[in-house]
């Protein structure tokens, strides 16, 4: 199971102004091949059908910890995305043309669709696929994949922060630049406890550290490339068998935190009455809350 809490993981800031065609790239992070989607979807059902658990429980409990942060990095995206598409339409009578802009934005999903909110889909607006999973039981193939899989999401972040310098999108990349690099160096040294074969010798890929991106630096200076989260108050301890020793980029010891990040608020965001979400109005406000107040004897 998966305790959730009301909490992103990481702060992101209110945007000035709203960019549609930004959040149109972001998507591809969400919803693409490589995107998040994927990536929680992949060890998710991996550690569904994870075969003797027991015996090899350090790369179960490897596998169950970054599903965990997957799930948290769906949401962090989701939430740019949106926040991204605040205010991209006007408050103005229908007749008026409120979402007259939408016609015209890259993504035209994000404005009949959706009343300008993420969805599980492309940066083309082709809808996530079950088919993007692979499982295919046997465990060095599977962490092969995983090792893969994120190299291929850590291009496509490098190549979407190339293309939008929209700070709350930058703030989110840079974040999980940082933290994709750890579960890219937790599947190599999985890898190499089971194979022998020093996967790390190949990192960074791309060979770009991630110093070289403004908003990646003060992750790595927090320390936040060397922690592996167990997203669990108790379980998952084994992981300490795999994530040890030193960092293979750039030599500081390794860490492994029991639960999860702090993170920041989840945004609130406004009405939105030419999309006519969320559809209530003060007046059914006012009576909603009378409503409660009589059902909790108030």
């Amino acid at each position: 199971m998966i305790k959730r809490f009301n909490r992103l993981s990481i702060e992101i800031s209110k945007p000035d102004q709203p960019d549609p065609n930004a959040a149109a790239a972001v998507q591809e992070l969400l919803g693409g091949r490589f995107g998040e989607m994927s990536t929680l979807n992949n060890y998710m059902f991996q550690s569904f059908g994870f075969r003797q658990q027991k015996k090899l429980k350090p790369f179960y409990d490897l596998i169950c910890s970054i599903t965990g942060e997957e799930f948290g990095h769906v949401e962090l995206v989701s939430h740019t995305i949106n926040s991204m598409l605040v205010g991209s339409t006007y408050e103005e009578d229908p007749d008026q043309t409120p979402m007259r802009d939408g016609k015209d934005k890259r993504i035209s999903y994000h404005f009949i669709d959706t009343d300008q909110m993420a969805k599980p889909f492309d940066s083309m607006g082709a809808p996530w696929t079950g088919d993007y999973t692979f499982k295919s039981g046997n465990l060095v193939e599977d962490l092969l994949h995983n090792y893969f899989l994120e190299i291929g999401a850590r291009t496509h972040k490098m190549r979407v922060y190339e293309m939008t310098e929209h700070p709350i999108a930058r703030e989110m990349i840079g974040y999980l630049l940082v933290r994709g690099g750890v579960h890219i160096k937790a599947y190599a040294k999985a890898l190499y406890i089971l194979t022998g074969v020093d996967m790390t010798k190949m990192l960074p890929v791309p060979n770009l550290d991630n110093r070289k991106f403004d908003a990646t630096r003060k992750w790595e200076d927090a320390g936040e490339g060397r922690k592996l989260y167990t997203f669990s108050d108790h379980d998952y301890k084994a992981v300490n068998q795999i994530w040890k020793g030193t960092d293979p980029i750039d030599g500081l010891p390794l860490e492994v935190i029991q639960g999860a990040p702090v993170g920041g608020e989840i945004p609130d965001y406004p009405n939105a009455p030419e999309t006519f979400a969320p559809g209530i109005s003060e007046e059914d406000f006012i009576e909603i809350s009378k409503r409660l107040q009589r059902k909790a004897g108030l």
